[in-house]
C-alpha cells in the first residue's frame, strides 16, 4: 500500500494547501498568505515551468472599465443562457483590479502611449514572478511533488493530503485546516502544449471526498495544431489560412470571414485537411508572429514556410483544459460540497463564466485570477475558524483506487491473488474512447453508451493491485485511475444532456432545447449519478440560441 514508503515520510502542517502550480494556484497561494495564514503550495511539477500557462503565451479578459458592459454581454450571449451574469461581472472586475499587482511584482507588460497594456501574459515570465512573489510573501513550495490523495476528519470536513515526493523517493503528508483544489483539468495525456500535467487528479480526489463535478459533459475540446508537430494548440495563425484536401480543392472553412469551429472536425472526419496562412496580410503576421510565436516553431524546425506552404493540420484533444468541466463549487467563495475544500481555475467548473462553451484563453486566464483569489481567502478563513487544535484532528485518507490493493472479504489484508494492474494499458483504453472525433465530437446515445461499456471495464482493471515498486509506480498508476474516472463522467454526463449546446454535440439530438436550462452535476465511483440542478436567475436578454449545423460523419 502507499504507505509502505512511510518509514522517512516527511510530515507538514499548514493553515492552507493548495494543490496546483498554475496560475490559479499561484494566485490561490498568494490570496491565502495575505489572510496572515500558513501556506503551502504542493505541484507536480516545478511551480513556474509547468503546465499549460508556462508553456506560451496567454490572452487574459481583462477589458478596461469602459468595456465591461461589451464584453460581459458578449461572454453572456457565447454561454447560451447557461452562463451567470454576476459571475462573468465579478471575475472581469477582479481581473482587472489584480494585473497591476503584477506589474508591482516586477512583471513588465507593452506600454502604449506610456501607459500598460494589460490584455496578456507571456507565460513563463508571467510564472517567474508568480513563483518569486510566493517565496517573497513566505509561502512554502513542493515542487515535484504530486499530491495523490486527500485526508478527511471525522466530520467530513478536508484535514490535508498525502503524496509522493520524486526527488527524495518518499512520501509526504500536509495537515491542513483547509485546500484549495488548483491542478488543472483533464487533457487525457493528449500531449497538447503544457497539458500533460493535466490529468484529472483533482476531480477524482474532490469526488473521493464527497465532491461533486459539474458540467462534464462539456469536456471534449478539440484545438488545431500541425499534424507534422501535433503538440502546440494555438489557433489564432490559422484564423488566416485557407484550407484544401489532398487534391488541392479548397474546403473554404469560413463563415462571414470568421472561421467556422465546425469545419474542421467534419472535414477531417472525411480526409486530409491542409492549412496555408496565405490570408495574413504583412500587418498581420508580424502581430501574430510576436504574440504567439511559440505556434511557429515548428514551422522553423522543419524548414517550412506557413504562408507559402500547405501543411496538414490535425486536431488535438484537451478536454476539460480549455473546455468547462470541473468540480462543482456552490458559493463566491468558490467552496465546494466538502467543507474545508475549495477550487479554482482549470479544476473548477467553469460553467458560471462559459455555459458548456470554450473559456479558453482570455476567459480562462481571468478565470483562474479572480477565482484563485476567492478561493485562497475562502480557504483562509475556513482554516482561521477551526481554531488552534485543527492539526489535531483525526484523519483518515480518501483515496482508494489505484493506492491501495483489493481487500480479502473486508478485512485490511491484501489479497496475494490479485493481480496488477497495467497503468500503460489502462492509458491507452482510455485514449481509444477519448480521442476519435467520431466518438467524442460528435456523440450519440449508442456511441457513448458503447464508449462507457469499454471504460466500464476499465474502471474494473484498476480496482486490482497498482505497481509499488517506486514512487513513481505509484503516480502512474493513480493517474491511470484519474484518467478512467474523468472519462466515465465525462461521458455520463454527455449521455443524459439529450441536445446540442455549444461544444456539446449529439448527433441524434442536433437541436438546442430552450427547456434545458440546466447544470449538470455529476459524481460517483462505482456507481455513476447525474443531477439537474436548474437555473432559477431570469435570462437577462432575449434567448440567444444558435442551432447548430446538424453534424454528420
Amino acid at each position: 500500500m502507499l504507505t509502505n514508503y512511510s518509514e522517512d515520510e516527511l510530515q507538514l502542517t499548514a493553515d492552507v494547501l493548495v494543490i496546483g502550480g498554475g496560475p490559479a494556484a499561484a494566485w490561490a497561494a498568494w490570496a491565502a498568505a495575505t489572510q496572515g495564514v500558513k501556506v503551502i503550495i504542493a505541484d507536480k511539477g516545478f511551480l513556474g515551468t509547468s503546465g499549460a500557462a508556462a508553456a506560451s503565451g496567454n490572452g487574459i479578459m481583462a477589458p478596461s472599465p469602459e468595456n465591461w458592459e461589451k464584453v460581459v454581454s458578449e461572454r453572456y450571449r457565447i454561454g447560451k443562457n447557461l452562463a451567470n451574469l454576476r459571475w462573468i461581472e465579478r471575475v472581469i472586475e477582479k481581473t482587472w483590479l489584480s494585473l497591476p499587482l503584477v506589474e508591482d511584482w516586477g512583471y513588465r507588460f507593452p506600454k502604449e502611449n506610456g501607459e500598460s497594456v494589460r490584455q496578456s501574459y507571456y507565460g513563463p515570465e508571467y510564472m517567474r514572478v508568480m513563483r518569486k512573489n510566493l517565496l517573497r510573501v513566505g509561502v512554502e513550495i513542493l515542487d515535484q511533488s504530486p499530491v495523490l490523495e486527500l485526508l478527511l476528519a471525522e466530520d467530513g470536513s478536508v484535514a490535508g493530503a498525502r503524496g509522493v515526493q520524486r526527488q527524495n523517493h518518499r512520501t509526504y503528508t500536509v495537515r491542513a485546516g483547509a485546500v484549495v483544489m488548483a491542478n488543472g483539468g483533464c487533457a487525457f495525456l493528449s500531449k497538447a502544449l503544457g497539458c500533460n500535467t493535466n490529468t484529472g487528479d483533482g476531480m477524482l480526489m474532490a469526488v473521493e471526498a464527497g465532491g461533486e463535478l459539474s458540467s462534464m459533459e462539456a469536456s471534449n475540446h478539440y484545438a488545431i495544431s500541425t499534424g507534422f508537430n501535433a503538440t502546440v494548440t494555438r489557433g489564432v495563425p490559422f484564423g488566416w489560412a485557407s484550407y484544401s484536401d489532398e487534391a488541392g480543392n479548397d474546403l473554404g472553412g469560413y463563415i462571414n470571414g470568421r472561421r467556422d469551429p465546425a469545419f474542421l472536425p467534419n472535414a477531417l472526419l472525411k480526409g486530409s485537411v491542409y492549412a496555408r496562412l496565405d490570408r495574413a496580410t504583412p500587418e498581420v503576421k508580424a502581430v501574430i508572429e510576436k504574440s504567439h510565436f511559440i505556434a511557429f516553431l515548428p514551422y522553423k524546425k522543419a524548414g517550412i514556410d506557413p504562408y507559402t506552404e500547405r501543411v496538414p493540420v490535425t486536431l488535438v484533444l484537451e478536454g476539460t483544459v480549455r473546455g468547462t468541466g470541473g468540480i462543482r463549487i456552490i458559493n463566491d467563495s468558490c467552496g465546494t460540497t466538502v467543507p474545508g475544500l475549495y477550487a479554482a481555475g482549470d479544476a473548477a467548473s467553469r460553467e458560471f463564466l462559459a455555459g458548456l462553451a470554450s473559456g479558453g484563453g482570455g476567459p480562462n486566464a481571468a478565470w483562474a485570477i479572480s477565482t484563485g483569489q476567492w478561493a485562497g481567502v475562502g480557504a483562509a478563513e475556513f482554516a482561521k475558524s477551526l481554531g488552534v487544535h485543527a492539526h489535531q484532528r483525526v484523519v483518515r485518507p480518501a483515496g482508494q483506487v489505484g493506492l491501495r490493493s483489493p481487500m480479502v472479504g473486508g478485512t485490511s489484508s491484501p489479497s496475494s491473488n490479485s493481480e496488477t494492474f497495467d497503468s500503460e494499458a489502462i492509458v491507452r483504453g482510455v485514449q481509444a474512447e477519448m480521442f476519435p472525433l467520431e466518438k467524442n465530437y460528435l456523440r450519440s446515445e449508442k456511441g457513448l453508451l458503447d464508449s462507457l461499456a469499454k471504460l466500464e471495464m476499465l474502471w474494473q482493471q484498476v480496482q486490482m493491485t497498482p505497481k509499488q515498486d517506486s514512487v513513481r509506480d505509484i503516480e502512474v498508476s493513480r493517474r491511470a485511475v484519474a484518467l478512467t474516472a474523468v472519462a466515465r463522467w465525462a461521458y455520463f454526463s454527455a449521455l443524459h444532456r439529450t441536445e446540442s449546446r455549444s461544444e456539446h454535440i449529439r448527433v441524434d439530438y442536433p437541436e438546442t432545447d430552450v427547456n434545458q436550462r440546466y447544470y449538470q452535476a455529476t459524481g460517483g465511483l462505482d456507481k455513476l449519478w447525474v443531477r439537474r440542478d436548474w437555473i432559477t436567475e431570469p435570462i437577462t436578454t432575449s434567448p440567444v440560441v444558435n442551432n447548430p449545423t446538424p453534424a454528420s460523419v
